[in-house]
């Protein structure tokens, strides 16, 4: 078997590898199922389904994402043995995704957790060979540590399709955790060598995936509903608010660069659980601007306030995170730090002018850039 040698945490010049970007990319089915339930829900009406629906698949879809990325920062050898496995976890991946619309309308796991027990098979060789292969005794344990808590808690998401549907409201939280506390016990007092460059530059990406296939759905939500009612007056105020957004998340999230605030696992696994929140939260936004257009032509059951609550509360939601991951360590005086805050409540209040909502959430939206902007320059 060839070595699987953890790579230095100093290494220059790490980028993601083609590889890397292919896996992200098969995430786009994945996350465009969950936000097309989102959609139908929400219009609809049934807004508590619909979040908690949509929160309980995204968490699926994020941590298999997580689960490799975490690991091919810190043991990414590239040999052909390490390709296929990996495009085995892709195979799983698209299982998952093909799972999601059972999940998310039924509550039938069984094709999401099939998929995950490809990844999982396909992940926990990875970790089995890097064990097999390590330099030293502290690092083989804690490989074997990420391998045994990635069988435990799969055997518990397989225990679940044999519980009644009406305990999956317990269940579930407790598997979360489990999950969640598999990195905290695996690497409790030795570090895999993960690359706080490659993890930034990969959380980018991926930011920037999600935020493509909001722009995308919104797209296609647009298009349909000219086909549909031909109301290009209506549309044009909604579509051109929602790319406000869009461009301004895009430039708040990139606007400092955050690799060097990950100096360990206690700043890196708290920045990287709270992008759960940056990346579902992004992807809803498209959701949200396919729900604002169906309410403009008739097609959802809502009240214009609600379908714009879809957009400003997610957005909200995205400005918030953003600066608690990353902002707030760059800004410099209460000014600065207040910015984004302050953005996200005045974006939460455009909620109540209705159909001009959404607008008026790019105009803030626009604002906070051009504001912050000015301030940085000013420092």
């Amino acid at each position: 078997m060839p070595r699987m040698t953890a790579r230095s945490r100093h290494e220059a010049h790490r980028a993601s590898t083609p590889l890397e970007l292919f896996f992200d990319l098969c995430f786009v089915v994945a996350v465009a199922q969950a936000g097309a339930r989102l959609v139908h829900a929400l219009a609809e009406g049934h807004v508590g389904a619909g979040l908690a629906g949509y929160a309980v698949v995204f968490f699926a879809i994020w941590w298999a994402w997580m689960n490799f990325t975490w690991f091919a920062s810190a043991y990414d050898t590239d040999d052909p043995l390490y390709r296929v496995v990996t495009l085995v976890q892709i195979t799983g991946v698209l299982i998952l995704a093909a799972g999601v619309p059972r999940a998310f309308d039924d509550g039938d796991f069984t094709i999401a957790v099939i998929g995950y027990i490809v990844m999982r098979l396909a992940l926990t060789s990875q970790w089995l060979r890097a064990a097999a292969t390590g330099r030293d005794a502290a690092e083989r344990r804690v490989c074997l540590r990420y391998a045994a808590g990635l069988v435990v808690c799969q055997l518990g998401w397989v225990g679940m399709l044999f519980v009644p549907e009406s305990a999956h409201i317990w269940v579930f939280p407790l598997l979360v955790l489990a999950e969640l506390s598999v990195p905290l016990f695996a690497e409790r007092d030795h570090t895999t060598s993960w690359h706080p460059h490659h993890i930034a530059e990969r959380y980018g990406l991926f930011t920037l995936i999600v935020l493509g296939e909001t722009v995308s759905a919104a797209t296609i939500a647009v298009q349909e509903a000219l086909d549909e009612h031909d109301e290009l007056g209506d549309l044009l105020p909604l579509a051109a608010g929602g790319l406000l957004i869009v461009f301004a998340a895009w430039w708040i999230y990139f606007a400092v660069p955050i690799h060097d605030h990950l100096r360990s696992n206690r700043e890196a696994f708290a920045w990287g659980y709270g992008h759960y929140v940056v990346l579902a939260s992004a992807a809803a936004i498209g959701a949200g601007l396919e729900v604002a257009i169906e309410q403009t032509v008739g097609k959802a059951h809502i009240s214009a306030v609600s379908a714009a609550a879809a957009v400003t509360v997610p957005a909200a939601l995205f400005l918030l995170t953003v600066w608690l991951l990353h902002a707030r360590h760059f800004k410099r005086g209460l000014v600065q730090q207040l910015i984004l805050p302050v953005s996200a409540v005045l974006v939460l209040l455009c909620t109540f002018a209705g159909r001009a909502g959404v607008p008026l959430a790019g105009a803030v939206a626009a604002l906070t850039v051009a504001t912050a902007l000015v301030l940085s320059r000013r420092a």
